[in-house]
């Protein structure tokens, strides 16, 4: 009886502590389109569980080592929000500064394609492509070559998949390069 009493309680000790521990990856939207909940389900199937918030701020960057910034505009979504592109890319502005410092690696993903291209998503994307560590886009969402100006800058290589669950492969691939892959 007292043997399983101490062993509940390393249970209970050993699930708070992970459980208090931040996760190795970070994952928000920069310019509040659906598109990183679509991320999410990836990280999902590749049994990643981000820290996730569509609005995250800086000081919520702890212990990861990569922040996920899924770009692509909505009007709808920054109305939901009850913020305006200007805040929205100051919120990113900030976020990004705050990874750059703490030398948290920034992933930026852009998997709304051709479609959710177009001046809005341009403006996020200008604001938050500078920072990128890596990229990975979805066939159609570079075909104006925007993205190529940040990664030749950044001296990175654009990852590219067919579609949001062709980025399965390359995300596995660039968190498993960052140490970052549970």
């Amino acid at each position: 009886m007292k043997m399983r009493r101490i062993v509940s309680a390393m249970i209970a000790a050993l699930t708070l502590a992970t459980a208090a521990c931040a996760a190795d990856v970070a994952l928000t939207s920069i310019g509040q389109g659906p598109d990183a909940m679509m991320v999410k389900v990836v990280m999902r199937a590749l049994k990643v569980t981000p820290d996730y918030d569509a609005l995250m701020r800086p000081e919520a960057l702890q212990n990861q080592k990569v922040l996920v910034a899924v770009v692509g505009g909505s009007s709808k979504g920054l109305g939901a929000a009850g913020i305006d592109k200007e805040e929205e890319v100051a919120r990113a502005k900030a976020l990004l500064d705050a990874a750059a410092k703490k030398g948290v690696k920034v992933l930026i993903m852009h998997v709304g394609g051709e479609g959710r291209r177009g001046t809005l998503s341009d403006l996020f994307i200008n604001a938050a492509a500078p920072y990128a560590d890596g990229m990975i886009v979805v066939d159609g969402g570079n075909s104006d070559g925007l993205f190529n100006k940040y990664a030749d800058e950044r001296k990175i290589v654009i990852q590219t998949a067919p579609n949001v669950k062709g980025t399965k492969e390359p995300l596995d691939k660039l968190l498993a390069d960052w140490n970052a892959a549970q």
